[in-house]
């Protein structure tokens, strides 16, 4: 029997101010390595953008695979809150790591930081959703504050690990994310009377028991963890071998959650039907909103005019900054029209927010044509491209994230909970390890060595194409909305 605390600070359970900073020191973290991984790749060990990009697109699904794994361990074994604090203690050693300044290191460090992020990222949103009543109306309102914590996260990191790596080094930028990570453990440490109560193992006497050797459940699960490390290690090298293995996972997990569903009912059957379907659409949408972090930074290291009003010149990791800025500026304005709508009985069903969120995304590509006609003599065009598609991204973000992780909670029986917020970030990776290889149609520079202006082309062609994808898919998603939300009998 969940208790829940009756206490609020602005409306909401304590407990979530805590987990919103430790949620944005998280991200700071990853985000930091995310935005500096492909200019690293690319500058320091001078790798082509292809391969750069096949190992971007490698790391980053294994880093949503893992939520997989780390959510069903939580569930059966460590509870929520020790494997939040496990996979920060992980992710970062895992920045230490790649302090040692090779590609042995750097691959071996993202080891460390999928298996962390495996256990932190499905655990902390399905906390999230342990803090409110099953038919709370503040649950979207409080997932949307929780999200703006994330891109708090990311602005920062953009702000400052991306700049500090930059311009005074890589080491360093990676060194200030592993300290952000230890800001969040040490917050989440210290705060975690308020979630307590909804976040013990589910055998805590069977958790500290012997059952290898002198070792026990709770010391053994550490090991193994650490153990996966140079697997991950191998996977991340080997990356061809991914897109198999992404496959028959997400043949396994979706028999699971069918046969899950069919053993709990007609309606309990019809909503991970549903769950699967948005997966998939889930996948295109971030396949294509992931290029921000590989080929929309070098598109901007390349073929953007970075100055800002002649005073300074943003570096092309820090265009990522557009993203998280106008998700703060914005998130708070959509958990409140979430909340309006709702009040008046108009606020649109999950699967037409999942297509009104394509439709503007979408849009954000399609602003790349303009720059067949404001590009200046050197084929750069100006701040306002990316300024326009990171706009348009954001806002079709808040119509798919936020409200994504809110549904995954809804939907979810409390004894499938983070399995079920596992298999969303499942569709994480498989956009990711999609995301990677779209990346490659931009064209590898180290290769084909094209001029500023082939290169300037080859970007707004295939990011047109991407664009007018996004659109017709939203729009079919739109027109069957009404049917799609027949299946989730009653959640909205």
């Amino acid at each position: 029997m969940i208790s829940y605390d009756n206490k609020q600070l602005f409306g909401h359970p304590r407990g979530l101010t805590i987990l919103f900073f430790t949620e944005m020191w998280e991200r700071f973290c990853y985000y930091g390595m995310r935005g500096l991984l492909v200019l690293y790749l690319t500058k320091s060990f001078l790798q082509g953008d292809a391969h750069a990009f096949a190992i971007y697109g490698a790391y980053t699904a294994l880093v949503y695979m893992a939520p997989v794994i780390g959510g069903k361990i939580a569930d059966n074994i460590l509870g929520n809150r020790i494997a939040i604090m496990l996979g920060a203690i992980l992710m970062a050693i895992g920045e230490f790591l790649i302090l040692g300044d090779s590609e042995t290191w750097l691959y071996i460090g993202m080891g460390a930081i999928i298996v962390g992020n495996g256990y932190f990222k499905a655990n902390i949103s399905t906390l999230v959703g342990k803090l409110y009543k099953p038919d709370d109306p503040r649950r979207d309102s409080g997932f949307t504050i929780f999200y703006i914590g994330v891109n708090l996260g990311s602005l920062l990191a953009t702000l400052i690990v991306v700049w500090v790596g930059e311009r005074f080094g890589f080491k360093y930028g990676f060194g200030l994310a592993g300290i952000g990570m230890l800001c969040g453990l040490l917050i989440f440490w210290a705060g975690n009377k308020y979630f307590k109560h909804v976040s013990n193992p589910p055998n805590p006497e069977k958790l500290h028991s012997k059952v290898f050797g002198p070792f026990t459940q709770l010391q053994v699960t550490v090991i193994l963890s650490f153990l996966a490390i140079p697997l991950l290690y191998f996977l991340i090298i080997y990356n061809s071998v991914i897109g198999i293995l992404l496959l028959f996972t997400f043949m396994y997990v979706g028999y699971l959650l069918i046969k899950e569903g069919i053993k709990g009912g007609n309606i309990l059957r019809d909503r991970m039907i549903i769950f699967i379907i948005l997966c998939l659409f889930n996948i295109l949408f971030w396949a294509l909103f992931e290029q921000a972090g590989s080929s929309l930074t070098l598109f901007a290291d390349r073929s953007v005019d970075r100055n800002v009003f002649g005073l300074f010149e943003m570096t092309a990791g820090q265009t990522q900054f557009f993203n998280p800025f106008f998700i703060i500026l914005m998130g708070s304005l959509f958990s409140v029209l979430w909340t309006k709508l709702s009040e008046q009985n108009i606020n649109p069903n999950i699967p037409a927010k999942f297509g009104y969120g394509m439709i503007l995304l979408g849009i954000g590509y399609l602003i790349t044509y303009f720059g067949k006609f404001v590009h200046n003599e050197a084929y750069l065009v100006p701040l306002w491209i990316i300024i326009g598609i990171y706009f348009f991204h954001t806002v079709g973000e808040l119509f798919i994230s936020p409200i994504g992780l809110s549904m995954v909670t809804k939907l979810a029986p409390e004894r499938m909970s983070a399995t079920l917020m596992g298999a969303w970030y499942l569709s994480f990776s498989g956009s990711n390890f999609l995301a990677g290889q779209l990346a490659k149609l931009t064209g590898d520079a180290s290769v084909a060595l094209p001029s500023a202006a082939e290169s300037l082309a080859r970007y707004i062609d295939v990011y047109t194409v991407f664009g007018l994808i996004a659109v017709g898919v939203g729009i079919f998603v739109v027109i069957i909305s009404p049917k799609l939300n027949k299946l989730m009998h009653g959640i909205r």
